[in-house]
């Protein structure tokens, strides 16, 4: 398989899993408690995100910035859960494992971007 292949795969993988989301976050609409607002907003960024990146898995050198994006927010994020991860020791595990999902998603992610097409003009590569 090659890179570009690969990549979509990561990409619907990725789309589907952040899909997916949707399901805890109508949970969480549906029983409303105040202490999960955080965690319900931003599952409704991931489930918007995941849209997304679906629909950019049919061309992904057209979505260069959104698979960045995806990338280095899944970077961001698995961040701050280690750094939760010091304050929570009862989440601890749970957080660590969070983390090292996001983590996968935005190395793969990064190792299989589309590479910048050439700014010079086609004659002049040619040549």
């Amino acid at each position: 398989m090659n890179r570009e292949g690969a990549l979509k795969v990561v990409l619907v993988v990725v789309g589907l899993l952040f899909v997916a989301t949707v399901y805890p976050l109508l949970m969480f609409l549906w029983q409303p408690h105040q202490e999960e607002a955080a965690l319900t907003m931003m599952l409704s960024v991931y489930v918007t995100l995941g849209v997304f990146v679906l629909l950019a898995a049919r061309n992904p050198s057209a979505n260069r910035s959104l698979i960045a994006f995806t990338a280095w927010s899944s970077f961001a994020h698995a961040a701050v859960m280690v750094v939760q991860s010091f304050h929570m020791a009862s989440e601890r595990v749970h957080l660590l494992i969070g983390m090292a999902f996001l983590a996968v998603i935005g190395l793969a992610l990064i190792l299989l971007a589309p590479v910048k097409p050439s700014m010079q003009p086609a004659s002049a590569v040619s040549a």
